[in-house]
Order: structure tokens, then sequence, then C-alpha cells
């Protein structure tokens, strides 16, 4: 097991600040991220908090999974890390693709 949690089910209103606070009740708070959209600037819900052990982390789970916070149920589960993202290179393209590119570029030209 990972000493890093995802917590789901967020209060748009819950601060990193406040969501520390609250975990910190089962242990030695490392970090507490939410995550924001990037467009809106508003909260997407969810977020993470990592401990300083696994013991601290299994404990957080034991104790707020499916607890009441901010008025909303939290979802504590262990984090999965994340995939690596692909990059598609413009090499990659197909030949219809290419064509699509040429032509969007001639009426970019034309303004």
């Amino acid at each position: 097991m990972t000493s890093k949690l995802y917590i789901g089910n967020l209060s748009y209103n819950t601060t990193e600040d406040l969501l520390a606070d609250y975990f910190s009740q089962a242990g030695n708070i490392v970090n507490a991220t939410i995550i924001i959209d990037r467009d809106s600037g508003r909260s997407k819900g969810f977020g993470f908090v990592e401990f300083s052990n696994e013991e601290e982390a299994q404990k957080a789970i034991e104790m707020f999974h499916e607890q009441e916070f901010e008025g909303r149920n939290l979802i504590v589960n262990e984090a999965i890390p994340r995939k690596p993202r692909e990059f598609k290179s413009r090499d990659n393209y197909k030949r219809n693709d290419w064509k699509k590119d040429s032509r969007k570029k001639k009426e970019r030209e034309r303004y």
C-alpha cells in the first residue's frame, strides 16, 4: 500500500488547509492537494492526501471512508499512480490528416 490517498466527493468549497486539518486526525500529513479545473478555476471535487507512512494512511481510510465532511460523504481510497500519456508527433499523421492540415493553413492565410 502507498501512503498517498485519493479523496473523492469533496465539497467545491473545501480548501487544502481544511482538508489537511481534517485528515491530520489520522496522522502526520506530508501534503494535501485539491485538484482545480484549469479553465474555471474551481475545484473538481477530489484531491489527494499524503501521509508520512502507510499505517497512518490505512488508519485514515478506516476513519474517513464514507464519513460526512462538509455535507458530503467522502470516498477515501488508496491513490492509483497516473499512467504516462502517449506523445503523438506530427510524423504519425496519416496522409488524409496532412491534407486537412494544409487546407486549414491555407484558410488561415487568406485572412
